[in-house]
């Protein structure tokens, strides 16, 4: 299995070398030159597995480098019970007959970014040593809230690594805020972007890109790296749990072997709903993809038009997550369905210089066999937690209820009850201000106490990760502004 850029196909990359690299030095997306196909009996094989070995078995399909011995000790590592509160890991939760939600929170920092930055560590270091890299990688994020959670902690700590993180201020929730800055680790670093959040992933990628920092990097024995969901090595392991939501259903007869499903996925950068992509190109039977997203609806308006156009309002919104307007790992897609580097770099272009950029007809309707696009506002949002929990007693966070009124959108609007996985993305209690208000609370407590009045109110205990903030002291209190990003990478080498 090789690699090679989304803008360049003229090169190719192990994937030991793609994961090391995180970007392509042309600015391009490293990604598979093809997706493997799952044998015809796969999906039945992996029903009885565990969602480790079901990880195993999928990412072996593109590691080949990488043995079985090493991939069981990741996954054993990544997805074990010191990490995430249920052996199942990322379980499936039924609130219909038609209609399951794939809850991937269950990990160390409550967000479904830890089902992949709990494994890239380690694919992390041992690509290192696969590469006889000597140097200390160097990882640059930014975060719209919860990726630089997961990777401070994915992080902390582990050898030939430093971690800084960037996050927009203002522009994430008062608990992502203190799991950042409260983050423990000799390796780590956090600092916070007088911007939103393109403003901290276009400075990410300017700083990948200039040629004198890198120089003063490698100067000090350090090379940059990512851990944003532009490296191969998240977006991998996203794959695995649409091939495990499938798998469980199967298991537990929600679903017959080859029926098909849809899957709605809460969607900002983008990397969430491609791993769903993947997985549907490995031969999983996802008939649809549905795309929700908040009144950052760039994306939406992409899927029905094929313009994508950046240049608009940015709202900062209850679903911070999905606050982005630069939809990153939509470049795979655009490659996957043109299979022109020209075509795609011909696009990026366009985005950078004026902001937007229009497919042909032929792109755009392959996409909409595949892909639909639905958005909601923050009321909206609201609404749908309150109705949820009030049908269900089932309690969802922002980002979920986004995804949950793009589902019922697209029903409404096609009458397709064809059954469908809901991606629930996040802890409720990592928003508790907005979930207490949309179950009729008029006073929410102040700071951490909102998790109390949670609980209280719901019967559910706030998970131990978010509970145990209160102990912590605040590390970081670092601001740049945008165009000085570079100042808290230097003070890190210092």
């Amino acid at each position: 299995m090789q690699y090679t850029s989304t803008r360049d196909t003229s090169v190719r990359f192990t994937a030991s070398q793609a994961i090391s690299q995180g970007l392509a030095s042309d600015g391009g997306l490293l990604t598979p030159c093809y997706i493997p196909k799952l044998p015809g009996s796969a999906l039945e094989d992996l029903k009885g597995m565990s969602y480790q070995q079901r990880a195993i078995y999928i990412m072996k399909q593109f590691l080949e480098e990488f043995s079985v011995k090493e991939l069981t000790d990741f996954a054993g590592a990544a997805y074990g019970p010191a990490k995430f509160d249920t052996p199942a890991v990322a379980p499936v939760r039924t609130l219909n007959d038609n209609t399951h939600c794939l809850e991937l929170w269950h990990g160390p920092t409550c967000a479904f970014k830890d089902m992949a930055l709990q494994m890239l560590p380690h694919l992390l270091t041992a690509s290192l040593t696969k590469t006889e890299e000597f140097k200390t990688v160097f990882i640059l994020v930014a975060t719209s809230g919860d990726t630089g959670k997961g990777a401070l902690a994915g992080f902390q700590d582990v050898p030939r690594t430093k971690i800084l993180v960037f996050y927009p201020k203002d522009g994430v929730s008062q608990v992502q805020q203190l799991q950042m800055i409260t983050q423990e680790g000799d390796n780590v670093g956090v600092a916070a972007v007088q911007g939103n959040f393109d403003d901290a992933q276009t400075g990410v990628k300017r700083l990948f890109s200039d040629e004198k920092l890198r120089q003063t990097l490698a100067e000090k024995g350090y090379f940059f790296s990512s851990a944003n969901s532009i490296n191969w090595g998240r977006v991998l392991p996203q794959i695995v749990y649409y091939v495990s939501a499938y798998c469980d259903l199967l298991r537990d007869e929600k679903i017959t072997a080859g029926q098909p499903i849809n899957v709605c996925v809460p969607t900002g950068n983008f990397g969430n709903i491609l791993a769903a992509y993947y997985a549907r190109e490995m031969g999983v039977p996802i008939a649809k993809l549905i795309c929700a997203s908040n009144s950052n609806n760039v994306l939406t308006d992409f899927i029905c038009t094929g313009t994508y156009d950046r240049n608009r309002t940015f709202y900062n919104t209850m679903s911070p997550s999905m606050d982005i307007l630069i939809s990153s790992n939509l470049e795979r897609l655009l490659l996957a369905m043109t299979q022109d580097v020209d075509e795609v770099k011909g696009y990026m272009e366009q985005l950078n210089a004026t902001g937007r950029y229009q497919v042909s007809d032929v792109v755009r309707e392959k996409i909409q066999k595949l892909f639909c696009g639905y958005c909601c506002d923050d009321q909206e949002t609201q609404k749908v937690i309150g109705q949820v929990y009030g049908k269900y007693q089932y309690l969802i966070d922002p980002h979920t209820a986004v995804a949950v009124s793009a589902l019922e959108q697209y029903r409404a609007e096609t009458g397709d009850n064809t059954p469908c996985v809901v991606v629930s993305t996040a802890s409720p209690f990592k928003f508790c201000d907005s979930v207490l208000e949309a179950l009729g609370e008029k006073e929410i407590a102040p700071g951490l106490d909102a998790l109390d009045q949670l609980a209280e109110k719901t019967g559910l205990p706030a998970p131990a990760p978010l509970a145990s903030l209160r102990n912590k002291a605040v590390r970081f209190t670092q601001e740049v502004d945008k165009e000085r990003m570079e100042d808290a990478v230097l003070s890190m080498l210092e």
